[in-house]
């Protein structure tokens, strides 16, 4: 085969460190979150949605070929947190937590995700960000270590 193609959908989740909530203000938040989307959009790693809520963020985006899931992540927090760092003496400081989980999507579950992540607000009035990683972590099936995912 000639061509290389891929279709690898991923869910990436990180929280602001120590799950502080940087992103107060909703024009904050829609700020962030578009930024992430145009960022990764730029690596060639199209973004469907990015939202979440004042400590956290989830993504949903394709892999593109030529980049890791390491240096992806690696890559929008760095360029998120330094837009976030110029926005003035309130975000001096910001930093992304240093870890992050990133899972694989059926195309079958897009919608459902998708849904899932623009209805961020709704859902954390109901659980913690904590609680809603450990669920993840646990539904796919990943061991961690409690002392190292909060940072």
């Amino acid at each position: 085969m000639a061509q290389s193609l891929a279709q690898i959908y991923l869910h990436i989740v990180f929280s602001t460190k120590n799950c502080y909530p940087w992103l107060k203000t909703k024009q904050i938040q829609r700020d962030v979150h578009a930024y992430l989307a145009a960022t990764l959009n730029n690596m060639e790693c199209p973004c469907l949605i990015a939202g979440g809520v004042a400590d956290h963020v989830h993504i949903l985006c394709r892999l593109g070929r030529k980049i890791t899931v390491a240096n992806l992540v690696r890559d929008i927090k760095k360029a998120s947190s330094s837009m976030l760092s110029d926005r003035g003496q309130a975000l001096r400081g910001f930093h992304w937590q240093n870890g992050y989980g990133a899972f694989s999507i059926s195309p079958s579950h897009v919608q459902a995700l998708t849904n899932y992540i623009a209805d961020q607000e709704q859902h954390h009035q109901k659980e913690t960000v904590q609680d809603e990683f450990r669920r993840l972590l646990k539904k796919y099936g990943m061991e961690f270590d409690e002392r190292y995912v909060w940072d």
